[in-house]
C-alpha cells in the first residue's frame, strides 16, 4: 500500500498506546501526531488501557512490542477484549511466531519498524479489515436473528395448529390477523403463543 505522509489527506484518529517501556511510547507518540491523529493516551499496563479505552473509547490502539513478549500478548488480549476499535503491533523485528500468537489474541495488523509511513500503513490496514468484520459480524448476527424468528413463528404455528385443529397455513392467518389488529409484530404474538398465551379461537378473539 503506498501512503502519503501528508496530513490534510489522513482521517484523523484518536489512538492509544500501549507499551512496557516510557520512552518507546513517547517516541511512537510524536509520530502517531505527526500523522494528524490524536493520541488519547499512553498506557504501560493492561489496567491503565483498560482505564483508558473506557474513559476515551479510542478508535485504534497500538502496541509497541520490544522484548517481552508474554506482557505484549497479554497486553493485546486485554485490549481486544474491551476495545471498540481494531488493535495494532509494531515490531523491532520480524517474527512470524509472534505475528501468529497476536493474531489470535485480536491484532487486525502490525508494522515491523516504528516510522511514520509504516505505522499509517498499519493503521489504514487495520481500520479496513476491522470494518470488513464488524460487517460479517453484522450479517451472522442478522442471518441468527432471522433464523431465530423463522422457529418461533414455527413453534406457535405447531401451538395453534394442534390447539384448534387447523392448518399452518390458518395458524400462520391466525398469528398475522391478531399481529394485525393489535398493531404488533407477527413475531411478538408469536412469542405470546410460545409462552402460553395462547390466540382465543376465531370468533372469541
Amino acid at each position: 500500500m503506498s501512503v502519503t505522509h501528508d496530513k490534510s489527506k489522513v482521517q484523523a484518529l484518536k489512538v492509544l498506546l500501549a507499551d512496557e517501556d516510557e520512552g518507546a511510547l513517547r517516541i511512537t507518540a510524536a509520530l502517531v501526531r505527526d500523522l494528524g491523529h490524536e493520541v488519547a493516551e499512553m498506557a504501560i499496563g493492561a489496567q491503565e488501557a483498560a482505564d483508558v479505552i473506557a474513559r476515551d473509547d479510542p478508535d485504534v490502539s497500538i502496541v509497541v512490542v520490544y522484548a517481552d513478549y508474554s506482557y505484549a500478548l497479554g497486553l493485546i488480549e486485554e485490549i481486544a477484549e474491551f476495545a471498540r476499535g481494531p488493535v495494532i503491533a509494531i515490531l523491532e523485528k520480524e517474527d512470524p511466531q509472534f505475528v501468529a500468537d497476536a493474531a489470535a489474541r485480536g491484532i487486525s495488523a502490525y508494522a515491523r519498524e516504528g516510522t511514520a509511513e509504516s505505522i499509517q500503513s498499519a493503521i489504514e490496514v487495520a481500520v479496513r479489515r476491522h470494518e470488513e468484520q464488524r460487517k460479517l459480524l453484522e450479517q451472522v448476527q442478522r442471518l441468527e436473528s432471522a433464523l431465530e424468528r423463522r422457529a418461533l413463528i414455527g413453534r406457535a404455528k405447531g401451538i395453534l395448529m394442534e390447539r384448534h385443529n387447523i392448518s399452518e397455513r390458518e395458524a400462520f392467518d391466525r398469528l398475522r390477523d391478531h399481529a394485525r389488529s393489535r398493531n404488533r409484530t407477527v413475531v411478538d404474538v408469536a412469542a405470546s403463543v410460545s409462552e402460553g398465551h395462547a390466540l382465543l379461537p376465531k370468533g372469541r378473539d
